[in-house]
């Protein structure tokens, strides 16, 4: 019996695409090994969202051919999109596979075993209209379950378009029929995936609220999270429906990407400051309790000192709960790359962008502290997940406060109101022992 490998890296979406890919070597009798073990074949899911992501998909790679140097290499994914004819170039990579292909390995490559030539089958992203279903599992608690992909906006720093293709959506009868099947599996929460998620069905007269009212029909799923959505896509709508839904978390990620309007302008962003902080402010006036995350880059070529000194005001002020931060990275074929003299802008220098990545970094940690304060002393219902380290097991409450306790087998996948004692130094929270009672 022959064993495959996977790696993944990039978002969830890359997660749950790798965990359907591993289904289908399965179908073929393969067993899954972990990756950097002995292998046959082995399979790398990439990202290109930034330089950093590049270089640590040829580092995978070189991991790979030194761990399995006769094993079957495959490259797919966003990176193996854009730059197949880059990877094929890599000695000792055996088949590229594009965006669309990866939904169908067997039918692309005949032999899986090394290759006196790299065979590249990547097709052109404009022609791809199918949807490729996809999920995977983490720690047997949590399933990524991709509802949506690609994407219609054209921002400015983004490669995304050229990597996925134009906004699809699945049928939402398929997806509840897949929350159904994670639910056999013995999962209790499912995130809702995707690249924009708040186009979900557009392509056919449906909204996001559509899916997520069918979502919370599906009793034996205790849990969802929606995935990262666009503030302009977020309506008051669904915001209303999360407040009053059995089982949609009260959690937002809301990508802002600069609080200056004018960088926002330069980055195509289809909103303005005044329309985040609106959003923001309605989440919290109707669901007090919830978690709102932020993602936002450092260093695009028009953020001088005084725009990112209004993009760190503006977030200083927000009532959100922590930040995901990111560096700007020049990406080929972009418009802020292709158009950087007509934008107006400069290279930011590079420590520069440190600096200000490390001062959004300082203010995330002040404000996720300041959330969890919030609720020291307060019982939530926390989701034990199966993970152990050093003795200890965590999960997240409803509103996404981490929190750990002693492992215990039994309570793993289980649901627990606790009530939440302080955080430690590794920014999870504790509880209360005598206080924990099991959600029936």
């Amino acid at each position: 019996m022959a064993n495959v490998a996977f790696h993944t890296l990039g978002c969830k979406l890359n997660f749950a695409e790798t965990g359907t890919v591993a289904d289908q070597f399965r179908d073929q009798s393969y067993t899954v090994v972990p990756f950097g073990q002995a292998a046959d074949v082995v399979v790398l899911n990439t990202c290109t969202v930034t330089e950093e992501a590049d270089r640590k998909c040829r580092q995978a790679i070189r991991r790979a051919l030194r761990a399995n140097e006769d094993a079957c290499v495959i490259v797919t994914g966003c990176f193996a999109q854009l730059r197949p004819e880059q990877i094929a170039r890599i000695e000792g990579v055996d088949v590229v596979l594009g965006a669309n292909e990866k939904f169908d390995v067997f039918r692309y490559v005949e032999a899986f075993s090394k290759q006196e030539q790299t065979q590249i089958e990547v097709s052109c992203i404009d022609d791809v209209t199918e949807f490729g279903a996809a999920f995977s599992a983490s720690e047997r608690t949590r399933a990524f379950l991709k509802v949506q992909d690609g994407c219609d906006y054209t921002c400015s720093f983004c490669t995304i378009p050229r990597a996925r293709g134009k906004s699809r959506s699945a049928q939402i009868a398929d997806i509840v029929r897949q929350a159904e099947e994670i639910a056999e599996r013995g999962f209790s929460e499912i995130v809702l995936s995707g690249v924009n998620i708040g186009l979900f069905g557009q392509e056919r007269g449906e909204q996001l609220l559509d899916l997520l009212q069918a979502l919370d029909k599906v009793k034996a799923i205790s849990r969802y999270r929606i995935s990262s959505c666009e503030p302009n896509l977020l309506t008051d709508e669904i915001i209303d429906f999360v407040a009053s839904s059995r089982a949609f978390m009260p959690h937002f990620h809301l990508p802002l990407q600069s609080g200056d309007d004018a960088v926002l302008g330069k980055m195509r962003r289809r909103y303005r400051s005044s329309v985040y902080a609106d959003r923001v402010n309605r989440v919290l006036e109707t669901i007090p309790h919830a978690a709102i995350g932020v993602d936002v880059i450092v260093g695009f070529p028009t953020e001088t000192e005084e725009r990112f000194e209004n993009t760190f005001n503006f977030l200083s002020e927000l009532p959100i709960s922590y930040l995901h931060v990111f560096t700007y990275s020049e990406r080929p074929g972009t418009f802020a790359v292709d158009e950087l003299d007509s934008m107006g802008g400069a290279p930011v220098p590079k420590h520069v962008r440190s600096e200000r990545n490390r001062r959004l970094r300082l203010l995330s940690e002040k404000k996720k502290g300041a959330f969890y304060n919030r609720y020291l002393g307060m019982r939530r219902p926390v989701l034990w997940e199966s993970a152990q380290a050093g003795g200890m097991m965590s999960g997240f409450t409803d509103n996404h406060i981490r929190v750990e306790k002693e492992f215990n087998e039994a309570e793993c996948g289980q649901i627990e109101s606790v009530e939440l004692g302080r955080m430690n130094s590794k920014g999870i929270m504790s509880h209360t022992e005598m206080h924990c009672l099991p959600i029936l």
